[in-house]
């Protein structure tokens, strides 16, 4: 126990050498669960500014390396809430956008390998390209959107493990932009940004840097200070000020459309950081992620808020703010608007294959402690993807490794795994010393345990199912010569008294009307059909249906008799 006083002392230290303290101006002040009210507005706007790949690396989270360079993240902190405590269900993105897309966990619907989509390295795992196939009422949260009056748009990040219905957007691209909606009607519209992205350490290493070349950037313990690691580094650092003009441009924009006033804005990023032993792991580095909502009257901005909350409370809580209520079928809580629902007591997250390693790790994490369970002790925590050695730093973590040149604390990646592991994140926040064995921590330990059996037998945890097996439960007939992806059954319809009323034999489905000039082309936007349509006269109606996981039906003209 001394050992671990005295390493827990040195942790300190090194926080205190490169943890820099934020602009008074710009610390957000303490809230309490008091101060938390249902706030709610009528029909506002609401605006996702998503970037990737990024630890909570602010001045409001303690780190100050790059505030004076990112003047729009600043000011989003000063006008919103920031959510210290905000973590996605996994430390990659694929799983992690289902989450948000559906308000589920990946692990519970068998979206939890990264990427269902084909790579070189199926034919070797023994699967194809596939789409995670929902239950029958989930439904993207954007289409849930458009239902209830919202334009919705996605420019452009995609990657659900599944091809999104022709139903889930109205502008789905590049292109995608809520300027392009109807006079009056609320949006809903998310902007992916990617310069942060782990790729980008690599790909941009030739390029000016945003900060200053020699700037003294914080070393985490578990990585090398090398010149070309802290390069990397660097890198990782500029990423974040490109950014934050990024971010800057699209609040230029609301503004110089007059939409300040009746926006919602979350700004966020879909899993922690992009260095080793970040991405893909289940500690704090890889799941923990900053969080701010500006809200448009100023309510508690400049605030913190303290509430645990995960990936799949997003769609709740969107809807509790749009006045929208939550579908039952959520396993996620709103932390705002009308239906806020009481303060969660932990978050809960997986690992499981990334890319061409297949492992099973599960974690829970409560406002101080977190848990981890490693099923497969047969493989180190390092998990060798080939992506991630592309970036310099991490080829020089393997160079000293094989070397012989890495401290204690740097080998760590490499060992074996222990079953378990407890971590006090308050006194070891990268979560370097194991307290799994500290008698002092047998009741904690014990808790969490116990909230992790029970969690995954909640979701119906679908991490031991082989995944051949898996695709077996979504394509019954995947293995079968010729198969293809299954379609969703044609649109039926019935014209009654000028209405046009349509129906489909797939459970699940949702359909798709346009209605378009005599000898017109289809676009690419159908509109939801929710009720019997009046037939126009001269012009022509095409129908659509699909579900997720499934390919859309071809469209159908409607003859009209």
């Amino acid at each position: 126990m001394n050992k671990l006083i005295a390493l827990t002392s040195s942790l300190f230290l090194l926080l205190a050498i490169y943890a820099c303290t934020p602009k008074e101006e710009d610390t957000p002040r303490e809230t309490t669960s008091d101060t938390y009210p249902k706030v709610s507005y009528e029909r506002p706007n609401i605006l996702w500014l998503v970037t990737e790949d990024m630890s909570p690396y602010l001045a409001a989270y303690g780190d100050s390396t790059v505030y004076e360079y990112t003047p729009n993240l600043n000011r989003l902190v000063r006008e919103g809430i920031t959510f210290t405590r905000s973590f996605s269900p996994s430390g990659v993105c694929a799983p992690s956008r289902f989450a948000i897309a559906t308000g589920m966990y990946p692990s519970s619907m068998g979206a939890h390998n990264m990427r269902t989509q084909g790579r070189s390295y199926f034919d070797e795992l023994g699967i194809i390209s596939y789409d995670v196939v929902t239950p029958p009422e989930v439904k993207m949260m954007s289409q849930i959107m458009r239902e209830n009056g919202y334009y919705t748009t996605n420019n452009a990040k995609q990657d659900y493990q599944f091809k999104a219905t022709v139903t889930a957007w109205d502008q789905n691209g590049r292109h995608a932009h809520y300027k392009n909606r109807a006079e009056g009607q609320p949006f809903f519209a998310i902007f992916n940004h990617e310069i942060t992205h782990e790729s980008q350490i690599w790909k941009k290493a030739d390029d000016s840097l945003y900060i200053p070349e020699d700037l003294e950037v914080p070393i985490p313990p578990y990585l090398p200070s090398t010149d070309s690691a802290v390069q990397d580094i660097r890198r990782m650092y500029s990423n974040i000020v490109e950014m934050d003009g990024l971010i800057g441009e699209k609040l230029k924009e609301l503004e110089e459309a007059g939409l300040m006033d009746n926006t919602i804005i979350f700004w966020y990023a879909d899993h922690g950081g992009p260095l080793p032993r970040q991405k893909r792991l289940l500690y704090d580095s890889g799941m923990r992620l900053p969080l701010i909502v500006r809200l448009p009257d100023g309510m508690r901005a400049g605030t913190y808020d303290e509430r645990l909350v995960s990936f799949i409370d997003y769609a709740p809580t969107v809807f509790s703010l749009a006045g929208i209520k939550p579908p039952d079928y959520l396993q996620g809580q709103a932390f705002l608007g009308e239906y806020t629902e009481p303060e969660r007591d932990y978050v809960h997250g997986a690992a499981d294959r990334f890319d061409g390693f297949y492992d099973m790790v599960r974690a829970v994490r409560d406002k101080r402690f977190k848990y981890l369970k490693n099923f497969d002790l047969s493989k180190p925590y390092y998990m060798p993807v080939a992506y991630r050695t592309q970036q310099p730093i991490m080829r020089e973590l393997l160079r000293l490794k094989e070397a012989g040149e890495l401290n204690e604390i740097q080998m760590q990646w490499f060992s074996e795994k222990e079953p378990e592991q407890l971590f006090d994140t308050k006194n070891d926040p990268h979560e370097l010393y194991n307290l799994a064995n500290e008698p002092a921590y047998e009741e904690k330990l014990k808790e969490l345990r116990q909230e992790c059996e029970r969690w995954m037998k909640a979701i119906d945890d679908k991490g031991h199912i082989p995944e051949p097996e898996l695709i077996s439960m979504f394509w019954p007939d995947w293995q079968e010569p010729g198969f293809t992806k299954p379609v969703t059954a044609a649109p039926e319809y019935s014209i009654t008294d000028g209405k046009l009323s349509v129906s489909c034999s797939t459970e699940g489905h949702s359909i798709g009307y346009q209605i378009i000039e005599l000898d017109g082309e289809l676009e690419e936007t159908w509109q939801i059909y929710q009720e019997p349509i009046d037939l126009p006269d001269g012009k022509e109606v095409y129908l659509i249906t699909d579900r997720i996981g499934y390919a859309a039906s071809e469209p159908v003209k409607v003859a009209v008799q």
